[in-house]
């Protein structure tokens, strides 16, 4: 897997990592701003209560829909670290880019983010692969640790790998935006 640094040089399909708290998720959103109603997908925001982290919700960039992914509160049976999480809660973002995808307005979909939360959704790695292969330019974040379907899409030959860095988060919404 080769990390790129030159932006002059990138695929379509764009993946972006880092370590956690690195502003990955600042750069799609950031992104997003820039691209307005160019961008169809939906990024995922971390909340807190009483200083502390408690969970995760998905908000959509096309209708600003908001809900819960997972939960220091949720008592289920599909747990990732502390939380509990509803995989279901993430079908009607999912039904946004699918509908994107079989339109013909062409768009950039923008995904936060490719982890072990959405890895519990059959229907999110469906998604994630037929994105990958539409003729829409995507730019996703997805997780720095190894992970078996996480390390196929890296390796893709149609995917340029961006870590993001403290020297590169400020100006990289702005130069995908043009890429």
């Amino acid at each position: 897997m080769q990390i790129k640094d030159n932006l002059a040089s990138l695929e379509k399909n764009i993946l972006i990592t880092g370590a956690p708290g690195s502003g990955k998720t600042t750069v799609i959103e950031k992104l997003s701003q820039e691209l307005e109603d160019k961008a169809v997908g939906f990024y995922t925001a971390e909340f807190r209560r009483e200083g502390k982290r408690a969970g995760f919700e998905l908000l959509s960039l096309k209708s600003n829909k908001r809900e819960v992914l997972a939960s220091v509160d949720y008592p289920l049976r599909y747990r990732v670290s502390r939380y509990g999480v509803k995989p279901e809660k993430l079908l009607p973002f999912l039904e946004e880019l699918e509908e994107a995808l079989a339109s013909n307005t062409p768009r950039c979909l923008l995904l936060d983010e490719i982890g072990k939360m959405e890895f519990l959704s059959i229907r999110f790695k469906e998604t994630v692969l037929h994105m990958l292969d539409s003729p829409f330019p995507v730019v996703a974040t997805i997780m720095a640790k190894p992970h078996p379907f996480a390390d196929r899409l890296k390796e893709r030959k149609d995917v340029s790998l961006i870590e993001v860095t403290a020297e590169n988060r400020e100006a990289l919404p702005r130069m995908l935006a043009k890429a």
